[in-house]
């Protein structure tokens, strides 16, 4: 696949200069890293982002996730890897990021769980490191970023 035109957000200064505040944000709330790289990683199956799955992907690896659980993700409620807090975390992921599949795109009982959780701070962090990634998807699906070519 080839590329539309270069990605929109490094080709606009300040657009990298938000994503990367946002990106800050989200990661200073004291989420665990590996709740973020897999709620990143979820979201972008979901989307079909080829670039962020890919980089999601390696990522969450270098950040110390198991292959086991990466290879399990897309069927996370059918696993026994994930705690319940993960679970929370990427049940709200899937809701934000399937805003379309049902009338009430986030119910109560998705919310509520999370909030058992994750105290308000976290939660904010949880719903912006969603936005973001679901941004990022749009941005590279639009434009059809191509993951990168690893040979080897």
């Amino acid at each position: 696949m080839q590329a539309r035109i270069q990605n929109p957000a490094m080709l606009l200064p300040d657009a990298a200069k938000a994503i990367n505040l946002l990106y800050k944000a989200a990661h200073s709330a004291g989420v665990p890293t590996s709740t973020l790289e897999l709620v990143h990683l979820r979201a972008s199956q979901i989307n079909g982002c080829s670039a962020c799955v890919d980089s999601g992907a390696r990522s969450a690896r270098k950040a110390g996730e198991t292959e086991e659980r990466l290879f399990a993700l897309a069927a996370w409620r059918e696993t026994p890897y994930f705690t319940t807090a993960e679970r929370a975390a990427l049940a709200l992921a899937e809701a934000a990021t399937r805003l379309a599949d049902r009338a009430d795109a986030v119910p109560d009982e998705v919310w509520d769980e999370a909030t058992r959780h994750f105290d308000e701070k976290e939660l904010s962090a949880l719903v912006l490191w969603i936005a973001t990634t679901n941004f990022f998807n749009r941005l590279n699906v639009t434009t059809r970023q191509p993951a990168p070519q690893i040979w080897g």
